[in-house]
């Protein structure tokens, strides 16, 4: 071939890829990347039909989530998924972050919290990657600027309206319970419609439906009226530290009846994918930031009732379907998991794994035996719950066998003071009932109001009853040990128990070490971050 002739080749060789190299660029960027529904409640612990099925004899036996379930049968349900923090803003500052909650400034407390915008969050980074993204309802701190991890007004959803975090409250005050139910379900539809409606053609979307109607408070006996559960069901279901009693049992199904609203919402977000042909390219995973409000050793403690929560991820064509696996995941996973989806870099600060590994193995059980725990803990809840605005710090890991807690500050209260307690608590003069169900700081100020609470703190004079208020809301101790198989409720402190020394002393010498790896303030340095401004002292 002549230099001439070999230079026309070459001159059109290049051209030929140049033509190709400008096609590939007009592709969009987010071709063929799936979409991602993100459906999580506010204050959801583990309770749905499709878990009373694998382990009955709880709560969970009375409660139906058909579209929890609907999402199981067709994808992945997890049997250990763990929150890192039993608070809204430090657990929903790790899992937007896919940090440990104390790597993220003062995202680590709930009130006072303020993001941290060096801290790259997933939503943003999805959309810089050309996602659109949006939310309806709740996502981050209700502090400002709000929802900075997701893009704060800029990304909110809610012109059909935000009555649905009111659930229970909005059917009480209608004469027709149907067509409430029914106004409320439309407006779900309405806000996640308007969000569809400004996304570009084939782009792809990452969407939070985040309602609130599972937090207090919702209203007594709402469970029986407006979704027909009966509390008398729940007899010998409740958790042993708890009075069995018909005031409890109707606290309990109030909130299983909230927890049905939450599960018909999300009914109609799988109703919209499916009638606009988005099913098939769309990730939708549904789970709940801890456990339940007012119910003592639940929401802001390191018991399975306060950290345990429900996880499904229904993902086409990444994972097999009706699949239970039993491998520890702790909410914060969640974060490189949509990375990973949407074919953004993880960035190297994040501490959590992604799970496409566990899902891509597409078999029930143990996926990935590395993962064989996770780390929980624990700041500041309320500010005023303690003096000085101090928080309760606490750590633990959690194995398939053991749930290992350290207390740091055993002095402290960890739901909070109380007029009187630990004094002469049984002759301790108490707010009324009516006060405690109503108001959440006039007595340990971390444990939500409600009637549960108000009735065992007004019914001391029973042995039976002090004693379980001394074992859920006094003062614990350094360490606590439980052998979670035989012992479900935490009954029985080992820690202190020769037998179990040795176990013992290696779950803490795990623990601390992570917690020393990834710069947790609480034992690095003077371990006293967390107890001077602005995280103690003043919530300004």
């Amino acid at each position: 071939m002549s230099m001439r002739r070999l230079s026309l080749f070459l001159l059109a060789l290049l051209a030929s890829l140049s033509v190709r190299c400008q096609a590939a660029e007009a592709v969009p960027a987010w071709e063929g990347r799936p979409n991602i529904v993100f459906a999580f409640a506010d204050d959801w612990g583990r309770y749905a039909s499709a878990y009373a099925k694998l382990e009955p004899g709880g709560p969970s036996d009375i409660v139906s989530t058909p579209n929890f379930d609907k999402l199981a049968a067709k994808g992945v349900l997890f049997t250990q998924a763990y929150v890192n923090a039993p608070s809204c803003t430090p657990c929903r500052s790790s899992l937007l972050s896919g940090q440990y909650f104390w790597r993220t400034g003062r995202g680590a407390i709930l009130q006072g919290a303020i993001w941290d915008t060096s801290i790259p969050s997933y939503p943003l980074l999805l959309e810089k990657s050309g996602y659109a993204i949006g939310h309806t309802y709740k996502v981050w701190s209700p502090g400002t600027p709000r929802d900075e991890p997701h893009g704060g007004k800029r990304t909110a959803f809610t012109s059909a309206g935000g009555q649905f975090n009111g659930f229970s409250q909005f059917l009480e005050r209608s004469k027709d319970k149907k067509t409430a139910k029914q106004k409320l379900l439309d407006e779900v539809r309405g806000n996640f419609s308007s969000f569809l409606q400004t996304c570009k053609k084939d782009q792809p979307f990452c969407y939070w439906f985040g309602p609130t109607n599972c937090h207090r408070k919702w209203i007594k006996g709402s469970g029986r009226s407006h979704w027909g559960l009966n509390p008398d069901k729940l007899k010998g279901k409740i958790p042993k530290y708890l009075p069995d009693n018909e005031i409890v049992r109707e606290d309990f199904c109030d909130y299983l009846g909230e927890a049905q609203a939450f599960d018909a919402g999300l009914g109609v977000l799988i109703d919209e994918l499916e009638e606009r042909g988005l099913s098939k390219n769309t990730i939708v995973v549904v789970s709940g930031d801890h456990g339940i409000p007012g119910i003592p050793r639940g929401k802001c403690n390191l018991y399975d009732l306060g950290t345990r929560v429900p996880l499904v991820v229904y993902w086409p064509g990444k994972t097999g379907e009706g699949l239970v696996v039993d491998d520890f995941v702790c909410l914060p996973d969640l974060a490189p998991t949509f990375l990973d989806a949407g074919g953004v870099a993880i960035p190297g600060v994040m501490t959590a794994r992604s799970l496409s590994p566990v899902l891509e193995a597409k078999k029930s059980g143990l996926a990935d035996p590395s993962r064989d725990h996770v780390i929980l803990g624990r700041e500041r809840h309320v500010a005023k719950a303690r003096i000085g605005e101090l928080p309760y710090p606490q750590r633990a890991i959690r194995t398939k066998d053991y749930l290992y807690i350290r207390n740091f500050k055993p002095e402290r209260y960890p739901l909070g003071i109380a007029p009187g307690y630990g004094l002469a608590a049984k002759n301790a003069t108490w707010p009324s009932f009516e006060k405690l169900r109503e108001n959440t700081f006039v007595a340990f100020g971390d444990l939500d109001a409600s009637p549960t609470k108000a009735w065992m703190l007004t019914n001391l004079d029973e042995p039976a009853v002090l004693k379980q208020v001394d074992l859920t809301m006094g003062l614990r101790p350094e360490e606590e040990l439980f052998a979670v198989n035989g012992d479900p409720d935490h009954m029985m402190n080992l820690a202190s128990d020769p037998k179990f020394a040795e176990v013992k002393a290696k779950l803490s010498s795990r623990l601390m070490k992570l917690l020393d790896d990834t710069g947790d303030p609480r034992v690095c340095g003077d371990g006293m971050q967390y107890d001077k401004p602005p995280f103690a002292g003043s919530s300004k």
